[in-house]
């Protein structure tokens, strides 16, 4: 069996990886004449970190992210409103990494050649459209055509396979919250693990972590941030460009003020180079991914508001389920109906619980309860109300700490 996978982010380059491991040929194909370790931060889940680890990446994880030990919820000001045990202090077996979006790719696409070849990603070429029979499928490339036996789309948000596949009606949908995103080398805050979240995306809220194991090494933090203010009502947009350039003055507009306890959210601001803008987009759960030998996989199946932390460990997911399934069937097509049916429907129904924005209602409450601050969280929120907030942000971001500690491996001989 031979597949073409069509994307080379994380979610194409985890796929190579998990169907070589497999005993399964395949190739990327990536429009991007280079691939660069650009971006952002990202969080891989201990479900992802398991996955990861088990295709022998783990120390590499180790070398190159942070270990998240908390995440923890704050008003502007920092009074601490709940702190959430990560990774390892949460139970699993497994830690939770905050890293760099770019040098996580890299990671995987060193291995990804390590191990296929260094022809096994061909960059520079765009996917234009396929046709599929009962032997195979052609993709349509702008090189040229090429054969396979399964053809996957890990394209994200922007998919041209998804494009092929749903041609009607697909359109980005947009809460109306506007965010901007940068990283900044600064001085290390709180216990130099922790994911923190301040303040509410109603008037403004600011999300920081270190994701630099290296910047660690010389007593420094590398801070991916993010900053979230509702601009505009939900809505239908046509573009979202992750690369678009944001300015300086517009985020710092609504943070110049704030004097946060915990961090100076003003200086990490200020202090980075290069700031990106992005409306926090994404498209309406399908009914159905693929049809017959071609399928979606990460972003381009299923893209979630990115408040869970979790994206990115979808779509490793998905990865691991294609392989295992790809290599247990007897025919590509029952391969790829069962990875759809295993995944679709779990991923669905994450890309719902994120459009709820469940931990909002709390962060707003808290606000408008406490608006110059407070000293100790139990004066503004009840047990029960904390409780739920804690269950909120779990359906957005876990697995069942036993589940996953002790469920069988997704490895295939």
């Amino acid at each position: 069996m031979r597949a073409l996978i069509i994307g080379g982010g994380i979610g194409g380059l985890t796929t190579a990886l998990s169907l070589h491991a497999a005993g399964i040929d395949c190739r990327i194909v990536e429009s991007a004449a280079q691939l660069k370790p650009l971006g952002v931060g990202i969080n891989l889940q201990p479900h992802a970190v398991r996955e990861l680890t088990e295709l022998g990446l783990g120390d590499a994880l180790e070398r190159t992210g942070v270990r998240t030990s908390f995440m923890t919820f704050t008003d502007r000001f920092g009074g601490v409103i709940i702190a959430l045990p990560r990774g390892l202090s949460a139970g699993y077996r497994w830690p939770q990494y905050s890293i760099h979006r770019g040098e996580l790719q890299m990671l995987l696409l060193e291995a990804v050649r390590e191990r296929l070849g260094a022809d096994a990603v061909v960059t520079g070429t765009t996917f234009e459209d396929f046709v599929q029979d009962e032997d195979g499928v052609t993709a349509r490339l702008s090189t040229g055509e090429e054969r396979a036996d399964v053809l996957v789309g890990a394209d994200g948000i922007h998919s041209a396979v998804r494009a092929r596949l749903h041609p009607h009606g697909d359109h980005l949908q947009w809460c109306g919250v506007q965010m901007w995103r940068g990283v900044a080398e600064g001085e290390p805050f709180m216990d130099d693990a922790t994911v923190l979240v301040a303040g509410s995306n109603a008037v403004a809220k600011f999300v920081a972590y270190p994701v630099s194991a290296r910047a660690r090494e010389r007593g420094r933090a590398l801070i991916n941030w993010v900053a979230e203010v509702k601009v505009a009502e939900p809505g239908v947009v046509e573009l979202a460009d992750w690369t678009g350039q944001g300015r300086l003055e517009e985020v710092l507009t609504h943070f110049a003020d704030w004097k946060h306890a915990l961090l100076d959210i003003p200086g990490v601001i200020a202090a980075t180079e290069r700031i990106l803008a992005y409306p926090m987009v994404d498209r309406d759960p399908l009914d159905g991914w693929g049809s017959g030998r071609v399928t979606l996989l990460g972003d381009a199946a299923h893209p979630v508001y990115p408040i869970g932390s979790n994206g990115g460990s979808q779509a490793v997911l998905d990865a691991r389920v294609l392989a295992r399934c790809l290599a247990t069937a007897g025919r590509p097509e029952d391969g790829l109906a069962a990875y759809e049916l295993e995944r679709r429907e779990a991923t669905n129904a994450l890309v719902r619980a994120h459009r709820e924005l469940p931990m909002e209602s709390t962060l707003r409450l808290v606000a408008e309860r406490a608006p110059q601050g407070f000293g100790d969280i139990a004066d503004v929120l009840t047990a029960a109300e904390l409780a739920e907030t804690a269950e909120a942000q779990r359906r957005l971001t876990d697995m069942d700490v036993e589940e996953l500690n002790r469920r069988a491996s997704w490895s295939v001989a």
